[in-house]
């Protein structure tokens, strides 16, 4: 593809923040080291991001025209077939972004790499012009990362990068009926947690330290369960489950591919919710009487990658 424009996605600082709660930033300051806080940090932190930021965008001007869109407006802005999007941010952006980028390339740069771990941001700022100019030449390499979805009985659909959750918005059990490889049981549990092979190492990867330390106390954790990021699979779990003399605990673990999907019927009057990437304002409501079934999606995420060779 022949790319014209760089999207450039942020999200606020968490000072950007602060300010925002508390109007300005000498309330914000006074709120934070009244309770203990290191206001310092969040200032360091702050001058981190829009250095790196002003090191992007001036890496980019002599090459493509970029625009700067800020995260609470990626679901409403319509990027063009010839844009290429330039994720500044935390690994959670770049799962962010990926559900609404289509099949356009996606880059990631580690804004600080002294504090984010990186996994999908694999280039830092002085590595933007490099990294452009080879998209531009389409001399990239890509990684076809596997997504999932979750679709509704009327056709409302929520796409997701690492993992989608079904259940209770609140604390409280979340009751549904679980459809799996032609079983059907009642069930009551903290929800059901899917994964794709990116998110297996994330969320997924706790509830299975949570069940080893469960059933061997003290022992070295067993080999984590994993799926390559581009493997055309998921895998789902149950959190939870409570057995009583109307729920079932049997269906607590499978995996999820091209010729089987996970279906799940909601028993909840109110506060029922699907969301995505643990982002919980972006979410399908699922009440009483609603179904949902949950697969692989159609669309695959396309991240930039540093080649092997």
């Amino acid at each position: 593809m022949e790319v014209e424009k760089v999207i450039v996605v942020r999200d606020k600082t968490r000072l950007e923040q602060l300010i925002e709660r508390y109007n300005t930033k000498a309330q914000a300051k006074f709120y934070l080291e009244r309770t203990g806080g290191d206001f310092a940090m969040y200032e360091a932190e702050h001058q981190q991001f829009y250095q790196a930021l002003g090191e992007v965008t001036t890496a980019l001007d002599p090459l493509l025209k970029h625009k700067v869109v800020e995260r609470q407006y990626l679901p409403s802005y319509l990027f063009g077939e010839t844009d290429a999007v330039l994720v500044l941010g935390q690994d959670g952006l770049v799962a962010n972004a990926a559900k609404y980028v289509g099949a356009l390339p996606l880059i990631g740069v580690n804004p600080n790499p002294a504090a984010y771990d990186g996994v999908l941001l694999p280039y830092h700022p002085a590595q933007v012009s490099g990294v452009v100019q080879a998209v531009m030449q389409q001399q990239h390499t890509l990684r076809r990362i596997t997504m999932a979805q979750a679709v509704l009985h009327d056709g409302q659909r929520l796409l997701a990068f690492n993992d989608l959750f079904v259940g209770a918005a609140t604390h409280v059990s979340a009751r549904y009926s679980i459809t799996y490889r032609e079983q059907t049981e009642r069930q009551s549990s903290s929800g059901v947690l899917v994964a794709t092979g990116a998110g297996s190492t994330g969320w997924l990867s706790s509830v299975f330290n949570m069940a080893h330390n469960v059933l061997a106390p003290g022992r070295q954790n067993a080999a984590p369960f994993r799926l390559a990021w581009e493997d055309p699979k998921l895998a789902f779990v149950v959190r939870e489950p409570f057995r009583s003399r109307v729920t079932q605990t049997e269906l607590g673990f499978g995996t999820i591919d091209a010729h089987h999907t996970l279906k799940l019927v909601s028993h909840m009057p109110a506060g029922g919710v699907i969301f995505s990437d643990g982002i919980e304002a972006d979410f399908l409501p699922f009440h009483a009487g609603s179904t949902v079934e949950i697969g692989l999606a159609p669309e695959k995420a396309h991240l930039v990658v540093p080649s092997k060779g």
